[in-house]
C-alpha cells in the first residue's frame, strides 16, 4: 500500500468525544456495551443505569452471559485514576455482591493498578480496569477506544490462593502454640514466658542451646538445636560429638530413638524427636491430647540431654 494512503492516529482526551460523564459517556457505554465486551472476557447484556446503592449510585450495573457469569458493576471516570472512584467500586461491587467489577479510566495511576491487581489475588472477586481514550485517524471524526490495563489472571489467582493458605497456616499453628504454651505452663516453667508467634518452631535458648517445640500439619515434635553463634561451627559439631558418645545411654533414658543430626553442611547441629499423633490440621477437638504429649515428651527429652550439656 502506497505511503500516502496510510492515515496517521492521533490521541485525543475523552472529552473530545464526551463532555460530561454521568451525562454523555455513561449513557453512551450503556447504548454500546458491546465495544468494551469486545476488550473483556466477558458478554455484558442488561445494562442498567444509576442504581442506587445506599445514598450513593452506580454507573452501570449489567449481566455477564459469559462462562464467569454474575452481577458486574462498572464505574466510570474521565480523569486520573483516585481513591474515591476506587472505594466506590469496591463499595458498590459488596453491597450488591457482584462477581466482578470494572473501572473505566482516563488516566490510571500506577498504585491503582497495583491495587486492583492485589484485589484480584484475593479471590473474592474479579477486577479489570480499562483506560478510555480518543483516537480520530487524520481528518476523520473521533471515537472511543478502549485498552484493558488489568484483569484476573490464572497466576495472580494461584498467587492469591497460594497467600491465603500461608495465612491459614499462621493463624492456625498461633491458635496452637497458644493453647500449648498454657498447658506446658501447667508442668514446666520453661517455655511459659513465650509469645505465640506463627511459625513451626517456639523454643526458648540459652547459652546456644534451643529447646523448640515443633508442629507441622500432621505431626509435632521437639529439637534441641545447638547453635553458639557466628563462627561456632566447630564448637556445635564438637558439643554434638561430645553429647552422641552418649547416644544409647539418652535415648534409652528418653524412652525412644532420638533423630541425631550433626547437620554437617551446615553451622549447627540438631537432636530431634518428632511424633506422628496429629498437628495443627488436625481437628480442634483433638488438639488438647496431641498438646499433652508433646509437652511430656519436652519433659522426657530434657531430662535426658540436660546432664550432658553441662
Amino acid at each position: 500500500m502506497a505511503a500516502d494512503k496510510i492515515g496517521k492516529l492521533f490521541r485525543l482526551p475523552l472529552k473530545t468525544v464526551f463532555d460530561l460523564e454521568y451525562k454523555d459517556f455513561t449513557p453512551w457505554l450503556q447504548q454500546n456495551i458491546d465495544v468494551l465486551n469486545e476488550v473483556l472476557d466477558l458478554n455484558l447484556v442488561n445494562v442498567q443505569r444509576e442504581q442506587t446503592v445506599g445514598s450513593f449510585s452506580v454507573d452501570l450495573v449489567a449481566q455477564d452471559e459469559s462462562s464467569n457469569g454474575g452481577t458486574v458493576v462498572i464505574e466510570n471516570q474521565m480523569g486520573k485514576s483516585d481513591h474515591d472512584h476506587l472505594g466506590k467500586l469496591i463499595t458498590y461491587l459488596t453491597a450488591l455482591d457482584a462477581a466482578a467489577g470494572i473501572w473505566i479510566v482516563s488516566d490510571p495511576r500506577p498504585e491503582h493498578v497495583g491495587a486492583l491487581n492485589w484485589l484480584n489475588g484475593l479471590g473474592s472477586a474479579r477486577f479489570y480496569m480499562v483506560k478510555a481514550e480518543a483516537v480520530r485517524i487524520g481528518d476523520s471524526l473521533p471515537a472511543p477506544l478502549f485498552t484493558l490495563i488489568l484483569g484476573p489472571s490464572p497466576e495472580v489467582a494461584e498467587a492469591g490462593t497460594a497467600k491465603k493458605e500461608i495465612a491459614e497456616q499462621s493463624g492456625f499453628r498461633k491458635r496452637w502454640w497458644t493453647q500449648l504454651i498454657g498447658r506446658a505452663a501447667k508442668v514446666s516453667k520453661m517455655h511459659a514466658h513465650l509469645t505465640p508467634g506463627e511459625w513451626t518452631r517456639l523454643g526458648t535458648s540459652s547459652g546456644g542451646f534451643f529447646w523448640n517445640y515443633v508442629v507441622a500439619q500432621n505431626e509435632c515434635g521437639v529439637e534441641l538445636y545447638i547453635d553458639r553463634g557466628q563462627d561456632s561451627t566447630a564448637e556445635n559439631k564438637a558439643i554434638f560429638d561430645q553429647v552422641f558418645a552418649h547416644k544409647d545411654a539418652i535415648d534409652k533414658e528418653f524412652g525412644a530413638q532420638l533423630v541425631w543430626d550433626r547437620l554437617d553442611n551446615a553451622r549447627a547441629s540438631a537432636v530431634r524427636y518428632t511424633m506422628h499423633v496429629g498437628g495443627y490440621r488436625s481437628p480442634e477437638d483433638q488438639w488438647p491430647l496431641i498438646q499433652d504429649q508433646q509437652v511430656e515428651a519436652m519433659v522426657k527429652f530434657e531430662k535426658a540431654l540436660r546432664p550432658y550439656l553441662k
